[in-house]
């Protein structure tokens, strides 16, 4: 059998509750950062792809947000998106955390991963925080739950086990020729990485609710080639004036550390020196507002 005929590829689903470290085993698999990271619950906001290319395997992984009790709207709708993702896998990799038990939203997770027709996977990450002889009651309650399924512990911060997991969904997939151009690691544009990087950087300056609240929304996308450089003007969008004063800071130090952390991280993507204006503006509860939440694809 020819090598283009053993070559598998298709779509592969990452679900899982909230802060269980899907993006962060997205971005190690994939080799490209393509979804932000925090240690806050709730960061993915958005389905995202990562495509993976190697010699005998196109993996094309779907992020999703974390499962959890949604109350507002926003959150209402991103439950939502993450249980439509889940359905479009040829394979289903629910991610879990280790522990010595089974967490209550892991539970629930693995019941509906487990009614999916798509082939199984679960993937016990965080295995850096505990040895492996303590994962064994959590590796039994996962065969309880899901029978036959095929259970990989891996961590997504270091790496390890991470060729196992890969090796076990290679095998899943159907054989079929690549779906994606090979010089493409995410279906994102550069407009939405920009944004999802500079929310990143709200999410590790600011406390409490208002990352939650806040949105942002590029206006402004210039490349000048000859010097060369990106002008970008981004819209920070948050729910109440209160939020909008502690997100500019005193003296306006806070919205210039955002801007600072987020141009590197910019720089770094586009690979070109960048000019970076944040101004945050006021949208009274958009988290609640279906219209905005659809103007801003949410």
């Amino acid at each position: 059998m020819s090598s283009a005929e053993q070559f598998r590829t298709g779509f592969v689903a990452l679900g899982g509750r909230t802060n269980v470290g899907k993006s962060t085993l997205l971005n190690r698999i994939v080799g490209h950062k393509v979804a932000i990271v925090t240690p806050l619950p709730q960061t993915t906001r958005r389905r995202i792809v990562g495509i993976r290319h190697d010699p005998d395997a196109q993996l094309i992984l779907i992020d999703m947000p974390g499962i959890h009790q949604a109350r507002r709207l926003l959150n209402q709708r991103m439950v939502t998106a993450a249980r439509r993702a889940l359905g479009e896998g040829e394979v289903a990799v629910g991610v879990i955390e280790a522990a010595a038990r089974l967490k209550t939203g892991d539970r629930a997770f693995l019941g509906e991963l487990g009614a999916l027709r798509a082939a199984k996977i679960v993937a016990i990450n965080k295995i850096d925080l505990m040895g492996r002889n303590q994962l064994l009651p959590l590796i039994e309650e996962c065969q309880a739950l899901v029978p036959g399924v095929e259970i990989v512990p891996v961590s997504a911060l270091t790496g390890e086990n991470l060729d196992d997991l890969i090796r076990t969904i290679k095998r899943m997939l159907p054989i079929g020729p690549p779906l994606m151009p090979a010089d493409e690691y995410t279906d994102q544009t550069e407009r939405a990485l920009v944004e999802e990087l500079i929310r990143e950087q709200i999410f590790l300056a600011m406390r409490e609710e208002i990352p939650f609240s806040t949105a942002v929304q590029v206006e402004q996308f210039i490349a000048e080639p000859e010097r060369p450089l990106v002008r970008i003007a981004a819209l920070v969008i948050v729910e109440r004036d209160s939020h909008k004063g502690m997100m500019i800071g005193a003296g306006g130090r806070r919205l210039k550390q955002i801007g600072t952390a987020a141009r590197r991280g910019i720089e770094t993507l586009l690979g070109t020196q960048v000019f970076l204006e944040l101004i945050v503006k006021v949208e009274k509860d958009w988290t609640r507002n279906p219209r905005k939440l659809a103007e801003l694809g949410l």
